[in-house]
């Protein structure tokens, strides 16, 4: 009995290994096979991230023909060049030096910048982007436009006996928004010309001009029905703007202290005073 336990456990165990096994290939299956070469999916999913944008915009289908295309066209060509022995030349080992550099570089930065920020981070930038922004009034007003001056005026009697602004600017305005009653929802300075705006950041709230406002378009009648501070982007409106932010701080940390503890020497004069410039523009730049 004990045998035949034992031989089930080791049957069992067995089965796991194989169908474990099968599980990781499935995870990652082949997909072609280049002179006797697999291609598995993982590669074809680092072919299709190198895709050029236009290429991008294709369907999946087409996109990974077009990615397995590339890789096969690859492995063809780069068999043939290591039989004559290119992987042997000093520009070709030089290059891919400095390639291995970068793709560390990039792995570095994705492990210690980008999958580093925490939501903590975003948050206390965000707070503190929102306390550097000077508050802003901004209003909710209405407005009637017409042709003329006396139009105006008369409009402004009408209103002076207590008749509706909503209704006469559906009946007299000749804005496009007249169906709303003349609504302009809220806005802040700098979004109205110049004669409009001064009118509307005088006037109190609940308050309507008494004289007729000139500008490019006309002659308008003005009713400010309310004023406030500007609230403040929520974080989820601009928070990709602020992990950017975030990321751009960490990477110029790190940079900072791995020149820090490295060194740097640039022996070329002109080329470090062109270094050195571009640097302290990129800071001043990073300082705003």
């Amino acid at each position: 009995m004990t045998k035949l336990k034992t031989l089930a456990a080791a049957a069992l165990v067995a089965a796991m290994a194989v169908h474990g096994g099968a599980r990781a290939e499935d995870a990652d299956p082949v997909v072609a096979k280049v002179g006797g070469e697999e291609v598995r999916q993982s590669e074809l999913n680092l072919a299709l991230g190198g895709l050029d944008p236009q290429l991008q915009q294709m369907p999946e289908e087409q996109k990974r023909a077009a990615a397995l295309s590339a890789i096969i066209d690859v492995k063809l060509l780069s068999a043939t060049a290591e039989k004559e022995g290119l992987q042997d030349d000093a520009t070709f080992k030089q290059r891919v030096a400095y390639l291995t550099e970068r793709e560390l570089h990039n792995a570095y930065f994705k492990k210690h910048v980008v999958d580093a920020i925490t939501k903590d981070e975003v948050k206390a930038r965000y707070d503190k982007e929102i306390a550097a922004i000077p508050v802003q009034e901004e209003v909710k007003a209405r407005h009637i436009l017409v042709k003329t001056e006396d139009e105006a005026k008369e409009i402004i009697k009408e209103l002076d006996a207590g008749k509706s602004f909503v209704e006469l600017a559906k009946a007299k305005s000749t804005d496009p928004n007249k169906n709303d009653g003349g609504d302009l929802g809220y806005f802040t300075k700098g979004r109205m010309v110049p004669e409009f705006e001064t009118a509307v950041f005088t006037l109190e709230k609940g308050a309507y001009t008494k004289t007729p406002v000139k500008t490019q378009f006309g002659f308008h009648v003005i009713l400010v029905e309310d004023k406030r501070p500007q609230a403040p982007p929520p974080l989820e409106q601009v928070e990709q703007q602020v992990r950017q932010l975030v990321m751009r701080d960490k990477y110029v940390e790190l940079l900072s202290t791995a020149k820090k503890d490295a060194g740097v020497e640039i022996s070329d004069p002109a080329l470090k005073k062109a270094y050195d410039e571009a640097n302290k523009a990129q800071e001043a730049q990073e300082t705003k």
